[in-house]
């Protein structure tokens, strides 16, 4: 390892500039919690313009790989995120944040969080799926149509 490595290393996970190191798309990953409880609630993708959109107004803005389109989370459904808090890991190649979620569900399926299933070692050892805090906040068919 040469030194200029070592230095820039030491750099990034030392100093205090934001470099974010976005994906060959473009994209830094996002892992959103609740504020109030530590519950994770969703992980979505960040472009550079989400990333500075967030930070100036303090809502979540994301990028969606599927639609290929910048989105302020709740801007269909009115369940807005306020950021509480942003942290960057070590190699600034993830973001966490803390949010206040309005409305209680930060699922576009309606629920409070993208995480309602849980993975457990089924019946000879097969992994089975079930529901867990999967109940609805509100219907997506009403708020975003059929």
């Amino acid at each position: 390892m040469s030194n200029t490595s070592h230095a820039h290393s030491h750099d990034l996970e030392e100093g205090l500039a934001l470099t974010p190191k976005f994906d060959a798309a473009g994209l830094v990953t996002v892992v959103t919690t609740d504020v109030a409880n530590g519950d994770v609630l969703m992980v979505a993708h960040m472009n550079e313009e989400a990333l500075r959109n967030t930070i100036e107004t303090g809502d979540a803005w994301y990028y969606s790989r599927s639609r290929k389109a910048l989105w302020r989370k709740g801007e269909s459904s009115g369940k807005t995120q306020r950021v509480v808090e942003m942290r960057m890991d070590c190699d600034q190649d993830a973001i966490w944040i803390k949010v206040e979620q309005i409305g209680g569900a930060a699922c576009h399926t309606g629920r409070r969080s993208c995480f309602y299933r849980a993975i457990t070692k089924g019946e000879g050892g097969a992994a089975k799926v079930s529901f867990i805090d999967a109940d609805k906040v509100f219907d997506p068919a009403t708020v975003y149509g059929s």
